[in-house]
Protein backbone atom coordinates (compact mmCIF):
# COMPACT_ATOMS: atom_id res chain seq x y z
CA UNK A 1 0.00 0.00 0.00
CA UNK A 2 1.45 3.36 -1.02
CA UNK A 3 1.38 6.62 0.92
CA UNK A 4 -0.85 9.44 -0.27
CA UNK A 5 0.15 13.04 0.38
CA UNK A 6 -2.14 16.08 0.40
CA UNK A 7 -0.28 19.27 -0.52
CA UNK A 8 -1.45 22.89 -0.32
CA UNK A 9 0.58 25.68 -1.90
CA UNK A 10 -0.66 29.23 -1.36
CA UNK A 11 0.81 32.46 -2.74
CA UNK A 12 -0.68 35.73 -1.48
CA UNK A 13 -0.07 39.34 -2.54
CA UNK A 14 -1.46 42.16 -0.38
CA UNK A 15 -1.64 45.76 -1.60
CA UNK A 16 -2.00 48.99 0.37
CA UNK A 17 -5.03 49.94 -1.73
CA UNK A 18 -7.37 48.45 -4.31
CA UNK A 19 -5.49 47.95 -7.58
CA UNK A 20 -6.30 46.64 -11.02
CA UNK A 21 -4.91 43.12 -11.47
CA UNK A 22 -3.69 42.31 -14.96
CA UNK A 23 -4.15 38.96 -16.71
CA UNK A 24 -2.18 36.09 -15.17
CA UNK A 25 -0.79 32.93 -16.75
CA UNK A 26 -0.48 30.33 -13.99
CA UNK A 27 1.74 27.27 -14.44
CA UNK A 28 1.09 25.40 -11.21
CA UNK A 29 -0.51 22.15 -12.35
CA UNK A 30 1.50 18.92 -12.67
CA UNK A 31 2.16 17.92 -16.27
CA UNK A 32 0.08 15.05 -17.69
CA UNK A 33 3.25 12.98 -18.15
CA UNK A 34 4.45 13.27 -14.54
CA UNK A 35 5.51 9.88 -13.17
CA UNK A 36 3.97 10.48 -9.74
CA UNK A 37 0.23 9.70 -9.91
CA UNK A 38 -1.88 12.79 -9.13
CA UNK A 39 -5.26 11.69 -7.77
CA UNK A 40 -6.83 15.11 -7.20
CA UNK A 41 -6.06 18.71 -8.13
CA UNK A 42 -7.66 22.08 -7.44
CA UNK A 43 -6.81 25.72 -8.13
CA UNK A 44 -8.42 28.40 -5.97
CA UNK A 45 -8.11 32.11 -6.79
CA UNK A 46 -9.30 35.21 -4.97
CA UNK A 47 -10.75 37.71 -5.66
CA UNK A 48 -13.66 35.62 -6.82
CA UNK A 49 -14.57 38.01 -9.64
CA UNK A 50 -12.38 36.42 -12.30
CA UNK A 51 -12.57 34.31 -15.45
CA UNK A 52 -10.33 31.26 -15.86
CA UNK A 53 -9.56 29.38 -19.06
CA UNK A 54 -7.48 26.19 -19.09
CA UNK A 55 -5.10 25.70 -22.00
CA UNK A 56 -2.20 23.46 -23.00
CA UNK A 57 1.06 24.74 -24.42
CA UNK A 58 2.84 23.00 -27.35
CA UNK A 59 4.67 20.75 -24.87
CA UNK A 60 1.51 19.47 -23.17
CA UNK A 61 1.78 21.55 -19.98
CA UNK A 62 -1.44 22.82 -18.38
CA UNK A 63 -1.79 26.61 -18.26
CA UNK A 64 -4.48 28.59 -16.44
CA UNK A 65 -5.15 31.96 -18.06
CA UNK A 66 -6.94 34.21 -15.55
CA UNK A 67 -8.57 37.59 -16.17
CA UNK A 68 -9.85 39.73 -13.29
CA UNK A 69 -12.92 41.96 -13.48
CA UNK A 70 -12.52 44.40 -10.58
CA UNK A 71 -9.87 46.07 -8.48
CA UNK A 72 -8.83 44.27 -5.28
CA UNK A 73 -6.58 44.71 -2.26
CA UNK A 74 -5.41 41.10 -2.27
CA UNK A 75 -4.58 38.36 -4.77
CA UNK A 76 -4.35 34.79 -3.52
CA UNK A 77 -3.59 31.64 -5.53
CA UNK A 78 -4.00 28.27 -3.80
CA UNK A 79 -3.04 24.92 -5.29
CA UNK A 80 -4.31 21.73 -3.69
CA UNK A 81 -3.38 18.25 -4.83
CA UNK A 82 -3.27 14.66 -3.66
CA UNK A 83 -0.27 12.63 -4.84
CA UNK A 84 0.29 8.90 -4.62
CA UNK A 85 3.86 8.54 -3.35
CA UNK A 86 4.50 5.31 -5.23
CA UNK A 87 8.12 4.16 -5.21
CA UNK A 88 9.72 4.95 -8.57
CA UNK A 89 13.07 3.54 -9.67
CA UNK A 90 14.87 6.45 -11.41
CA UNK A 91 16.96 3.96 -13.40
CA UNK A 92 13.94 2.13 -14.81
CA UNK A 93 14.29 3.34 -18.38
CA UNK A 94 15.25 1.88 -21.75
CA UNK A 95 18.08 3.17 -23.91
CA UNK A 96 17.94 2.61 -27.66
CA UNK A 97 20.91 0.92 -29.30
CA UNK A 98 21.98 4.14 -31.03
CA UNK A 99 22.30 5.89 -27.64
CA UNK A 100 24.04 3.11 -25.70
CA UNK A 101 27.42 4.86 -25.75
CA UNK A 102 28.44 8.50 -25.89
CA UNK A 103 28.73 10.33 -28.24
CA UNK A 104 25.69 9.46 -30.32
CA UNK A 105 23.32 11.13 -32.78
CA UNK A 106 19.54 11.09 -32.66
CA UNK A 107 17.77 9.74 -35.76
CA UNK A 108 16.80 12.60 -38.08
CA UNK A 109 13.04 12.30 -37.51
CA UNK A 110 13.48 12.24 -33.73
CA UNK A 111 15.99 15.10 -33.77
CA UNK A 112 13.41 17.30 -35.50
CA UNK A 113 10.99 16.78 -32.59
CA UNK A 114 13.75 17.34 -30.03
CA UNK A 115 15.02 20.54 -31.65
CA UNK A 116 13.72 22.88 -28.87
CA UNK A 117 15.64 20.82 -26.30
CA UNK A 118 18.83 20.77 -28.37
CA UNK A 119 18.90 24.51 -29.05
CA UNK A 120 21.45 26.41 -26.99
CA UNK A 121 20.51 29.69 -25.32
CA UNK A 122 22.69 32.66 -26.20
CA UNK A 123 24.28 32.86 -22.74
CA UNK A 124 24.28 29.13 -22.00
CA UNK A 125 27.90 28.29 -22.87
CA UNK A 126 30.22 31.13 -21.92
CA UNK A 127 33.99 30.99 -21.44
CA UNK A 128 33.74 29.80 -17.83
CA UNK A 129 31.50 26.83 -18.66
CA UNK A 130 33.54 25.97 -21.75
CA UNK A 131 36.75 25.98 -19.71
CA UNK A 132 35.15 23.93 -16.94
CA UNK A 133 34.01 21.27 -19.40
CA UNK A 134 37.47 21.14 -21.00
CA UNK A 135 38.96 20.36 -17.58
CA UNK A 136 36.79 17.26 -17.24
CA UNK A 137 38.54 14.80 -19.57
CA UNK A 138 36.50 11.82 -18.36
CA UNK A 139 33.31 13.61 -19.42
CA UNK A 140 34.20 13.99 -23.09
CA UNK A 141 35.81 10.56 -23.50
CA UNK A 142 34.34 8.73 -26.50
CA UNK A 143 32.89 5.24 -26.29
CA UNK A 144 31.80 5.34 -22.65
CA UNK A 145 28.34 4.09 -21.60
CA UNK A 146 25.81 6.91 -21.82
CA UNK A 147 24.52 6.32 -18.29
CA UNK A 148 28.07 6.57 -16.96
CA UNK A 149 28.61 9.78 -18.94
CA UNK A 150 25.45 11.33 -17.47
CA UNK A 151 26.38 10.25 -13.95
CA UNK A 152 29.89 11.70 -14.26
CA UNK A 153 28.57 15.04 -15.51
CA UNK A 154 26.02 15.25 -12.71
CA UNK A 155 28.66 14.32 -10.11
CA UNK A 156 31.00 17.03 -11.41
CA UNK A 157 28.34 19.68 -10.84
CA UNK A 158 27.59 18.35 -7.35
CA UNK A 159 31.31 18.50 -6.51
CA UNK A 160 31.89 22.05 -7.79
CA UNK A 161 28.61 23.84 -6.99
CA UNK A 162 27.31 24.13 -3.42
CA UNK A 163 23.58 24.37 -2.76
CA UNK A 164 21.99 27.55 -1.45
CA UNK A 165 18.45 28.85 -1.11
CA UNK A 166 18.18 31.93 -3.33
CA UNK A 167 15.07 34.12 -3.21
CA UNK A 168 15.92 36.38 -6.16
CA UNK A 169 13.78 36.06 -9.29
CA UNK A 170 15.14 34.04 -12.21
CA UNK A 171 18.26 31.93 -12.43
CA UNK A 172 21.98 32.53 -12.79
CA UNK A 173 23.77 31.93 -16.06
CA UNK A 174 25.98 28.81 -16.08
CA UNK A 175 29.07 31.03 -15.98
CA UNK A 176 27.75 32.88 -12.92
CA UNK A 177 27.00 29.62 -11.11
CA UNK A 178 30.45 28.17 -11.80
CA UNK A 179 32.20 31.43 -10.87
CA UNK A 180 30.31 31.77 -7.58
CA UNK A 181 30.51 27.99 -6.95
CA UNK A 182 27.07 28.15 -5.34
CA UNK A 183 23.50 28.23 -6.57
CA UNK A 184 19.93 27.18 -5.95
CA UNK A 185 18.41 24.02 -7.41
CA UNK A 186 17.23 25.95 -10.48
CA UNK A 187 20.75 27.34 -11.05
CA UNK A 188 22.33 23.88 -10.95
CA UNK A 189 19.54 22.48 -13.13
CA UNK A 190 20.05 25.17 -15.77
CA UNK A 191 23.82 24.56 -15.65
CA UNK A 192 23.24 20.85 -16.28
CA UNK A 193 20.83 21.59 -19.14
CA UNK A 194 23.39 23.90 -20.76
CA UNK A 195 26.18 21.32 -20.41
CA UNK A 196 24.03 18.52 -21.84
CA UNK A 197 23.00 20.60 -24.85
CA UNK A 198 26.63 21.57 -25.37
CA UNK A 199 27.40 17.85 -25.72
CA UNK A 200 24.54 17.40 -28.20
CA UNK A 201 21.99 15.82 -25.86
CA UNK A 202 18.36 16.96 -25.71
CA UNK A 203 17.67 18.35 -22.24
CA UNK A 204 15.00 20.46 -20.58
CA UNK A 205 14.49 22.43 -17.37
CA UNK A 206 11.73 21.12 -15.09
CA UNK A 207 10.13 22.57 -11.97
CA UNK A 208 7.74 21.05 -9.48
CA UNK A 209 7.25 20.03 -5.87
CA UNK A 210 9.74 18.17 -3.68
CA UNK A 211 8.12 15.96 -1.02
CA UNK A 212 10.37 14.16 1.47
CA UNK A 213 8.84 12.04 4.22
CA UNK A 214 10.51 11.14 7.50
CA UNK A 215 11.55 7.50 7.75
CA UNK A 216 9.87 5.18 10.23
CA UNK A 217 13.24 3.57 10.95
CA UNK A 218 16.78 4.90 10.60
CA UNK A 219 18.85 3.46 7.76
CA UNK A 220 21.64 1.08 8.80
CA UNK A 221 23.54 1.06 5.50
CA UNK A 222 23.10 4.51 3.94
CA UNK A 223 22.41 8.15 4.72
CA UNK A 224 19.33 8.90 6.78
CA UNK A 225 16.41 10.84 5.38
CA UNK A 226 14.87 14.01 6.84
CA UNK A 227 13.98 14.08 10.53
CA UNK A 228 10.48 15.34 9.70
CA UNK A 229 8.23 15.61 6.66
CA UNK A 230 9.42 18.31 4.27
CA UNK A 231 7.90 19.95 1.19
CA UNK A 232 9.26 22.72 -1.04
CA UNK A 233 9.43 23.98 -4.60
CA UNK A 234 12.16 22.29 -6.62
CA UNK A 235 13.81 22.29 -10.04
CA UNK A 236 15.80 19.67 -11.93
CA UNK A 237 16.94 18.66 -15.42
CA UNK A 238 15.70 15.92 -17.73
CA UNK A 239 17.64 14.46 -20.66
CA UNK A 240 16.24 12.40 -23.53
CA UNK A 241 18.16 9.19 -24.22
Amino acid sequence: MTIKVALEHRTTYRFDRAVGIGPHLIRLRPAPHTRTPIEAYSLGITPGDHFINWQQDPFGNHLARVVFGKKAEELSITVGLVADMAVINPFDFFIEDYAATYPFSYPAALAAHLEPYLRRAEDSVGPVLAGWLDRLPEIGRSGQPTVGFLGALNSAIVADVAYSVRMEVGFQTPDETLTRKVGSCRDSAWLLVAALRHFGLAARFVSGYLVQLAEDEQSLTGPCGPAEDFTDLHAWAEVYV
